[in-house]
This record gives structure tokens, sequence and C-alpha cells, in this order.
């Protein structure tokens, strides 16, 4: 039951007491068409994105299909990251490894 005036950028309609006035400024309009502006292009973009990932989705190799396999070395140590902290992180390297 609202009666917009985009000349004059005001809005009234009926109230409790009596009709209710909104007034606004142009500048306000301005800030108003700028910020729904940014968001209608933010929805593109979103959809787009989602599109895109679709379609990526259904590109992608099948990960149950494995091309080779890894085989780690049957003699490893565990070498500690940080010497103060030597449960924290550890390195596996294998004993049989040239020191060259």
């Amino acid at each position: 039951m609202a009666v917009p005036n985009y000349t004059y950028l005001k809005l009234k309609m009926s109230g409790p007491n009596g009709v209710i006035t909104i007034e606004s400024t142009y500048e306000q309009a301005y800030d108003c068409d700028v910020e729904c502006i940014e968001y209608a292009e933010a929805l593109v973009e979103a959809e787009t994105l989602i599109v895109n990932l679709d379609q990526l989705g259904s590109e992608a190799p099948d990960s149950k299909c494995r091309v080779g396999t890894f085989k780690p070395a049957e003699a490893i140590k565990l070498v500690s990251v940080d010497p103060a902290c030597p449960d924290d992180r550890a390195l596996r390297i294998s004993t049989t490894l040239d020191i060259k």
C-alpha cells in the first residue's frame, strides 16, 4: 500500500496515526543503485563459477583409477624435523641412500 515518487525521492504509506513519508537524497539513491548493481554482478559471477566447477567436476578423471603405484623403500628411518620436539614431525628417509 506504499506509493513511491521517484522524482522527489519520497515514499508515502498509510500508518496508524496518518501518512508516513520517507525521504531520501540523490546521493543515497545513487549509492543504493551502485550497491544493487554490485550485488547483481556478484550473483552472476557466483553462478558462472558454479557452472564452471560443475563442468570441471564432470571432466575430472575417476579418483579410483590409478595409473601407477608408489612403493616406499623397505628400509627406512625416521628423522625428526625439529630436534626440540622429536615426536611432533618426522621425515621418512631410506637407509639405502648413497652419501652423494
